[in-house]
């Protein structure tokens, strides 16, 4: 059973109110006012919240405030109750973070949907996204936009189309926004000081990149150039921040989406200081079809470009490559690279 906190000091409205709200099954705290109101949210975090805005003590932007800078409160769902209507409040409860308003009189159903609806969209978020179906991304954008109120983070879902080589950024230009890859391929790019290139990515469908610099609030360390023609998503830094810091929820949920990437790209690292080059090769090979999407998918990668995700020159990678076909692991074209018995590249005996 959900539980609401309805703070309403008109108790009238208060006691009316609640008796709705129990009778359409939920569990109901009530507060006079909004100083016992958190004190009674602190002892029972509620599911959501009904407050007023106008009231004794601490008013109802006092409370959402409060609920914001509280870890223990952060990200519950907050329905303002008002009988004001000037833009200048709506906006300004709109920019601490409330998810919606009702403004008195109010039905007993607009009541009882803009509740459902609220829980609902924040259940929703509880969920897992597969970002590599077409309709992942668009379906946590529209979760978080409505959870977290950023309407401005699906008003351009319109992808980029790019071509091959393009640069999307540079090594030291500011960061400016988050990247989704929609189609296509981008690599990620640094240049040792004799000039030599380092691959420290490949991103395909389903895929986020640049947004380490985007939280450590630095410029890029590395220049993004794409590989194969492809869509690109861009995502707003202001709305990327306010996903991570202003809605714990939403910010939870796209955190855990970046920490898988984040842990391949460790153990990318670690098998470049610690693998033999065969396994270095085999494992890159593995993941690159994986990225592929289909078991038999054709590897297009370059020499060059694989050599320099491996961490190697390409004349070593190409001994390497025709070892693996001598020993009926791999098929090699001029442009492509057919893996043909993957459970032998898996094999920990390279």
């Amino acid at each position: 059973m959900k539980t609401i906190l309805l703070i309403e000091d008109n108790d009238i409205l208060r006691e009316n109110t609640a008796e709705i709200l129990e009778l359409a099954g939920y569990a109901v705290l009530t507060a006079e006012n909004g100083k016992v109101g958190v004190e009674k949210a602190l002892a029972t975090r509620p599911d959501l919240v009904v407050c007023d805005i106008m009231m004794p003590v601490l008013d109802g932007y006092g409370v959402l405030h409060i609920f914001n800078q509280n870890p223990h409160l952060a990200g519950v769902p907050f329905i303002f109750l008002t009988a004001k209507t000037e833009r200048a409040d709506l906006r300004r409860g709109m920019e601490l973070g409330a998810d919606d308003y009702l403004t008195k009189p109010f039905e007993e159903t607009e009541l009882l949907s803009a509740i459902s609806s609220r829980l609902s969209r924040f259940g929703k978020l509880q969920a897992d996204y597969d970002l590599r179906a077409s309709e992942g991304l668009g379906r946590f954008l529209d979760d978080a936009s409505a959870v977290g109120n950023l309407h401005s983070l699906t008003l351009d879902r319109r992808p980029h189309a790019l071509r091959k080589k393009q640069v999307l950024y540079a090594e030291d230009e500011e960061a400016s926004r988050l990247y989704f890859v929609e189609s296509g391929r981008v690599k990620t790019v640094r240049r040792t000081a004799g000039g030599k290139e380092l691959i420290t990515g490949v991103y395909g469908p389903g895929e986020f990149f640049g947004y380490l610099p985007l939280l450590q609030h630095r410029p890029h360390s590395d220049s993004a150039v794409v590989l194969d023609d492809a869509q690109v998503l861009y995502i707003p830094q202001k709305d990327f921040e306010l996903l991570l810091h202003s809605h714990p929820d939403v910010g939870r949920q796209f955190i855990r989406l970046l920490a898988g990437q984040v842990e391949e790209r460790e153990q990318q690292l670690l098998g470049m200081a610690y693998d033999s080059l065969r396994r270095r090769v085999a494992r890159t090979l593995l993941r690159m079809q994986e990225q592929a999407g289909d078991g038999t998918a054709a590897i297009r990668f370059s020499r060059d470009d694989l050599a320099a995700v491996v961490g190697t020159t390409p004349e070593s990678l190409i001994r390497t490559l025709s070892e693996f076909k001598q020993d009926g692991l791999i098929e090699l074209t001029p442009k492509s690279i057919h893996v043909l018995q993957p459970e032998k590249l898996h094999s920990p005996n390279w």
